[in-house]
């Protein structure tokens, strides 16, 4: 039997969740806040699949009731943030049909197109990782899955970590000039959350709530300009309030070139490492970007690769 999501299902879906991918598990806790608790939350999106009274899989679809920015409600985009079958039910075409009633879920709510995993604010992973995943990425291609772009997670050791001779120059000269880098002020953070939805509404969104969930302000590394204006930041701990966890990161594109972003980073790895924090990580940036590279030379290495799928829906019947 497929249906929707009940009161009661929240602890189970966690366990199978575990269960399906142990290499990628879940505490109920973090499946709470990350699902029930999202505001664009819909039960009837969020398929369960139980046999003999026993939870056999899900498949989680979700839409926007509420616009990141503006009143902006994308109507036409849908996404499926994740699906799982336990082993137990594995090899039996159970995550096809929850995938595919996913899909039509949305479609029947209008939506043209539907993405896994990228869904913002709560993803879980940027997209499919393939190679932990294969079975997966052959079911989603079956039901006309694309790739449109990749993206990869970084992690890098922190043990031992110091400011490169050449970033401290770099800094030196920099403040000579005038530019400042430190934490902000809390008026200054207005300052910083409208540099950052420059870049991505989101991340204005999760500086914004992490802030008011308690982020201390040194958490935030911002350059200034000689005329105290915001040309970047860089920062940690920002979601789920993880500590090693780098991001989200931008400057300005009028001061690419200058130096500042490497500054940034290399400021904001000295402040964790001075927290504790062994290792510095994140989740989502092109391999082959401007970010991309300027991690690889800062020591950073690639641990996980994602793929962005995407698929067309028909909302007057379904799935295509």
């Amino acid at each position: 039997m497929i249906r929707s999501f009940a009161v009661g299902d929240g602890p189970r879906l966690a366990e199978v969740w575990t269960a399906a991918a142990p290499a990628d598990p879940i505490g109920y806790h973090r499946f709470r806040d990350l699902v029930l608790l999202d505001r664009n939350f819909d039960p009837a999106g969020l398929q369960i699949a139980e046999q003999d009274g026993q939870l056999a899989g899900a498949a989680y679809a979700v839409r926007r009731r509420v616009a990141v920015t503006g009143g902006d409600l994308e109507p036409g985009t849908g996404w499926i943030p994740f699906f799982f079958v336990h082993p137990d039910h594995q090899g039996r075409g159970l995550g096809r049909e929850l995938v595919s009633g996913a899909m039509n879920w949305l479609a029947a709510q209008g939506c043209a197109e539907v993405f896994f995993s990228s869904y913002t604010p709560n993803y879980f992973l940027p997209g499919l990782d393939a190679q932990r995943y294969p079975a997966a990425r052959a079911l989603m291609e079956g039901l006309g899955f694309q790739t449109q772009y990749e993206a990869v997670a970084m992690d890098r050791s922190l043990v031992g970590y110091e400011i490169p001779a050449d970033v401290r120059a770099r800094i030196s000269a920099l403040e000579s000039d005038g530019f400042r880098f430190g934490t902000p002020t809390g008026d200054e953070l207005t300052e910083v959350i409208t540099v950052a939805a420059s870049f991505n509404p989101d991340w204005a969104r999760a500086i914004r709530e992490a802030v008011l969930g308690g982020l201390p302000l040194d958490r935030i590394v911002v350059a200034f300009a000689p005329d105290a204006s915001v040309l970047g930041w860089a920062m940690h701990g920002t979601y789920e309030g993880v500590l090693k966890r780098f991001g989200p990161f931008g400057v300005l594109p009028a001061s690419r070139g200058t130096g500042l972003g490497k500054v940034l980073l290399h400021l904001t790895l000295q402040r964790m490492t001075g927290l504790g924090a062994h290792s510095a990580w994140f989740l989502w940036t092109g391999e082959q970007s401007a970010a991309g590279q300027l991690y690889l030379t800062t020591g950073f290495t690639i641990t996980r690769k994602f793929a962005i799928l995407r698929a067309s829906l028909d909302p007057a019947q379904g799935a295509v």
